[in-house]
């Protein structure tokens, strides 16, 4: 099981919109609003990392509102 978790910039007062919205992404297991420097913490699970990579750029990253993501993933062949 790959996961990876990513940190979220949002346009400020769209956290709300973009947080229901990532619930709705399937890998996406866990949804955090977050006050610091970044305003959202998700988790996502998959099998393989190559369905997390095209989830977090081709569903995440298209969001409307989001500004930047960081992506903090491990690699798969360390247990």
């Amino acid at each position: 099981m790959a996961t990876a978790y990513v940190l979220i910039n949002c346009e400020f007062g769209s956290e709300d919109v973009i947080i229901q919205q990532l619930k709705s992404i399937d890998n996406v297991k866990e949804v955090q609003g977050t006050v610091g420097a970044y305003d959202v913490l998700i988790k996502i699970e998959s099998d393989h990392g190559e369905k997390i990579r095209y989830t977090i750029t081709h569903k995440i990253r298209k969001i409307e509102k989001i500004r930047s993501t960081l992506t903090l993933m491990g690699t798969e062949d360390q247990v």
